[in-house]
C-alpha cells in the first residue's frame, strides 16, 4: 500500500478543517517528512525512530539532556567483562494487556538481527542473550564492550505472542514485503497507534496502562500528526494555531515566528553532523562518462573539500544558526577533540590539486540531494554544486524527497557520486562512528556494497554508503570496542579521527542549530539529537 503525500494546498485546506477549540491535551504537530514505518526495526532514520520511541521502549532511554535512563530495564550490572545482567521492569503491558517479559527480550533480539533489520548493530551476531526468569537477562558477549547499552535507546522491545499472531516477520524496505507491524504497532510507551494514513496523518492516544504514568510532566491525552512538507505552510498553520508545535523551522522564519504574539522558538545546537559522502567504492564513477573512477584519489578528495566556502553557507543559507564541523562527530559525542581543524577553504589550491591528479579539466557526477530531510538541505546541495563548478566539478544535484533519496542512498549498486547527509551515532560515543561510517564495507559477487555475511549479519560499515575502506581504522575500530581502560580508548579514538581526516573519508559540513516552532504556552524540552519526546510536553489548559 502505497500515498502520496498531500499537495501544500490541499493540507492547508486539510488543517483548516481541524477546529481551533480543539481539546486543551491534544498535540497537534507536524514536521517535513512522515515516519517511514510503523516497524522499528526497518529504517534506522532520526524521525521515524524518534516518533516510535513515543510508542515503543527500549531497555534504556535518553532524557533530555541525553544521559542514559532506565526504561523496560530498570537496572544492570556487569558481572564480568563479557557477562552483563540486566533486571526487567515488572507490571509492564502492552498496548493490547499483554504483560512483558524476559521472552519478549529475547524475540527482540532475534529479530532485530535477522533479515533486513537497519538495527543490526544493536547487538553483535555472536551475543548470546539467556532469560535468566521472567524478569531477568543476561548478555554475554565473545569479547569485553564497555559501551554495549549506548545504542539501544531505540532497539525497542516487540511482543512476541503479537508478532507470531499476526504473522510478522523479519524487517524488510521492500514495499513488498510489508508485514502487519508496517502499519500497526503494539508497544509499551506512553502513546498508541489509533488510525494510520502514511504520507497524510496519524492519530495516537495515551495508554493508561503505560508503567511511567505520573512519573513526567506530561498531560497531553491525544497526538494528531500530519506531515507538512512545505517549510511555508507549517508556519502559516503555526501562526493560524491549527498547529501546536512544528519542526523545522527554516531559519529565514524564526524572525517571523519570534515577532508573532501567539508563537515562540525553541533553539540548540544539534548532535548531529551534516557531511558530504563521495563514492570510493566503484571502480568507475556513475555519471561521469571515465573509466576510472576520480573519487578514489585523495588529492581529488581534499579539492573538493577545499572548494566549498562553509562560512557562506553558514552567512547566506543558515544565518549563522551552525557551527562548522572539522570532525565527523559533535561536540557532546565520545571522543570528539576540537584539535581537529577544516582544511581550509582555497580555491586556487583546489584547482592545483585536481590538476595534480590529472583532472585539470574537472568530471561531472551525481550529487545526491534531500529536500525535505534536514534544515535547507536543498539550498546548501545547490551551492555546493556551484561552489564546485568554479573549480570545474559539475557535480549535477538530483534533489528529491526523503523517500525517493533514501531509496537511491540505500540502493546496492551505488548509482551516484556524492551525498549529503547526517549522523547522530546513536551511542553519543564515536565508536559506532567508526563502526558504522568507516569501516570497510562488504561486498558479494554482484559487487553490493552490503552483502550478507554470518547467516545475514551486517558485520560493519552499515551506514558507509561511500565505502571508504582503511584496514587500519578496522583494525583501531575493533580495538576501541573492547578496551575498557578509558584513557587507551580515547587515545584509539583520536588515532583513528587522525588518520580519516588525513584521508579525507568523508566532508564534514556542519552542526545545525534545531530550531522548533511552538504555540504560545506550550512547553516542551529539545533534544540535540533533534528525538521529539512527547512526554515533556504540557498543553495549556
Amino acid at each position: 500500500m502505497t500515498h502520496k503525500p498531500l499537495s501544500s494546498l490541499c493540507l492547508v485546506t486539510a488543517l483548516a478543517l481541524v477546529p481551533f477549540a480543539s481539546s486543551a491535551q491534544t498535540l497537534r504537530f507536524a514536521a517535513q517528512g512522515d515516519a517511514v514505518t510503523m516497524d522499528p526495526y526497518v529504517v534506522e532514520e532520526v524521525f521515524t525512530s524518534g516518533f516510535l520511541g513515543n510508542v515503543y521502549e527500549g531497555l534504556i532511554r535518553r532524557a533530555p539532556d541525553l544521559s542514559i535512563q532506565p526504561a523496560l530495564a530498570e537496572s544492570w550490572e556487569l558481572l564480568s567483562p563479557t557477562h552483563w545482567r540486566f533486571h526487567l521492569r515488572k507490571d509492564v503491558t502492552f498496548h493490547d494487556g499483554t504483560p512483558f517479559t524476559a521472552d519478549d527480550v529475547i524475540y527482540s533480539a532475534e529479530r532485530v538481527r535477522a533479515g533486513a533489520s537497519d538495527f543490526k548493530n544493536r547487538l553483535a551476531a555472536d551475543t548470546e542473550v539467556v532469560a535468566v526468569d521472567d524478569h531477568t537477562v543476561d548478555f554475554i558477549t565473545t569479547e569485553p564492550n564497555p559501551i554495549l547499552h549506548y545504542t539501544w535507546a531505540n532497539w525497542y522491545i516487540m511482543n512476541r505472542d503479537w508478532a507470531e499472531a499476526n504473522n510478522i516477520g523479519n524487517a524488510d524496505k521492500a514495499a513488498a514485503e510489508e508485514s502487519y507491524a508496517t502499519l500497526h504497532e503494539n508497544g509499551t510507551g506512553p502513546f498508541r497507534v489509533e488510525t494510520r494514513e502514511p504520507g497524510v496523518k496519524t492519530t495516537l492516544t495515551a495508554y493508561d496502562g503505560w508503567w511511567g504514568k505520573g512519573s513526567v510532566p506530561m498531560n497531553i491525552s491525544d497526538v494528531e500528526y500530519t506531515p507538512v512538507p512545505n517549510a511555508a505552510t507549517r508556519v502559516a498553520a503555526l501562526l493560524s494555531e491549527q498547529l501546536d508545535v512544528v519542526f523545522p523551522i527554516s531559519v529565514q522564519d524564526i524572525a517571523r515566528i519570534e515577532a508573532a504574539p501567539n508563537a515562540g522558538i525553541k533553539a540548540g545546537p544539534e548532535v548531529r553532523t551534516m557531511y558530504l559522502t563521495m563514492n570510493q567504492w566503484r571502480d568507475t564513477l556513475p555519471g561521469s562518462g571515465l573509466e576510472e573512477n576520480p573519487l578514489k584519489d585523495r588529492r581529488v578528495r581534499e579539492a573538493i573539500y577545499r572548494a566549498i566556502d562553509i562560512e557562506t553557507i553558514h552567512a547566506r543559507i543558515l544565518r549563522g544558526r551552525a557551527t562548522p564541523a572539522a570532525l565527523m562527530v559533535a561536540p557532546g559525542v565520545n571522543g570528539y577533540s576540537d584539535t581537529f581543524k577544516r582544511y581550509d577553504y582555497d580555491v586556487e589550491r583546489s584547482k592545483e590539486l585536481l590538476a595534480e591528479a590529472g583532472y585539470a579539466d574537472g568530471f561531472s557526477f551525481t550529487f545526491q540531494c534531500s529536500n525535505n530531510m534536514y534544515v535547507n538541505d536543498e539550498a546548501i546541495c545547490l551551492a555546493v554544486s556551484n561552489m564546485l563548478a568554479k573549480v570545474g566539478i559539475d557535480a549535477q544535484a538530483n534533489v528529491q524527497a526523503k523517500a525517493q533519496y533514501l531509496e537511491a542512498i540505500l540502493a546496492p549498486n551505488m548509482d551516484f557520486g556524492m551525498a549529503m547527509l547526517g549522523t547522530t551515532p546513536a551511542s553519543l560515543d564515536s565508536h559506532i562512528a567508526l563502526y558504522s561510517l568507516h569501516m570497510c564495507p562488504r561486498a558479494d559477487e554482484n559487487s553490493a556494497i552490503w552483502a550478507p555475511e554470518d547467516q545475514g549479519q551486517i558485520i560493519a560499515g552499515k551506514s558507509n554508503f561511500g565505502g571508504y575502506c582503511n584496514p587500519e581504522i578496522d583494525r583501531l575500530a575493533n580495538e576501541i570496542l573492547i578496551e575498557t581502560d578509558e584513557d587507551k580508548r580515547n587515545a584509539l579514538i583520536n588515532e583513528a579521527w587522525t588518520i580519516t581526516t588525513e584521508d579525507v573519508a568523508y566532508l564534514p559540513l556542519h552542526q545545525t542549530w534545531a530550531a522548533w516552532g511552538i504555540r504560545d504556552k506550550v512547553d516542551l524540552q529539545i533534544r540535540a539529537d533533534n528525538v521529539f519526546d512527547w512526554r515533556y510536553v504540557v498543553m495549556p489548559e
